[in-house]
């Protein structure tokens, strides 16, 4: 049981993320009520399951000796990875497996960079990696940050906090989670930013996204 936990780790992982990441925020674009109201007894059930793992993980970073900020970074890589590496490695697992692909090896520049390093040590993310890691994480955080706007209005507009305060919370949760992708994509100019040409077919992702819940959700 061990090692089946360790060989399915990016599988049991990646795949409930992407799910956590879309099915919501699809439905709730579309206006369908996902998980039970603020009233219901059963919004306790999911509000224990949600906190108690993020004090768990919260409680085991500073007692190791680190700060609420790795706490953060730590919960931000981790979105990231499952979303990409993840993704691509089971992928690129099962085609070896069935033969589609032979173990290759690319090697990567290993050359330091003077504003890379003093982007690093200021703690800023460093966005110049291949577009096949960049697409689907910003894809998914324009799908995450509609649907947080769409899940505002209706609270304003159509006074539903009540009936839809967990699917508007996880969209708010994971674009400020991932914040400095949206700094990537809207507020820096310097050139570890996300290029605008990544944000541009990341948004036609998102919209492909949209319109296949859409179809799904009608």
């Amino acid at each position: 049981m061990c090692y089946a936990e360790l060989a399915l780790f990016p599988i049991l992982y990646f795949l409930p993320l992407w799910c956590f990441s879309t099915i919501p925020q699809l439905c709730l674009l579309n206006g369908l009520p996902l998980y039970p109201e603020v009233s219901n007894s059963y919004f306790i059930v999911f509000s224990f399951v949600f906190l108690s793992s993020i004090s768990k993980h919260l409680y085991e970073v500073p007692s190791t000796g680190f700060t609420f900020q790795h706490w953060i970074n730590e919960q931000r890589i981790w979105m990231m990875e499952l979303v990409t590496s993840h993704l691509y490695g089971s992928v690129d697992a099962f085609m070896k497996k069935i033969g589609m692909r032979e173990v290759s090896f690319f090697p990567t520049n290993k050359v330091d960079d003077v504003d890379q390093l003093k982007r690093y040590n200021m703690g800023v993310f460093d966005f110049q990696t291949s577009i096949l890691f960049l697409a689907p994480m910003v894809a998914l955080v324009i799908l995450n940050m509609a649907s947080f706007a769409v899940g505002i209005s209706r609270v304003i507009f159509l006074g539903e906090l009540e009936k839809i305060f967990i699917q508007v919370f996880i969209p708010f949760y994971i674009t400020l989670m991932n914040y400095p992708i949206v700094e990537g994509m809207l507020i820096r100019k310097d050139s570890g930013r996300i290029p605008p040409s990544v944000t541009l077919l990341s948004a036609i992702f998102s919209l492909i996204f949209y319109f296949l819940g859409f179809i799904i959700f009608m």
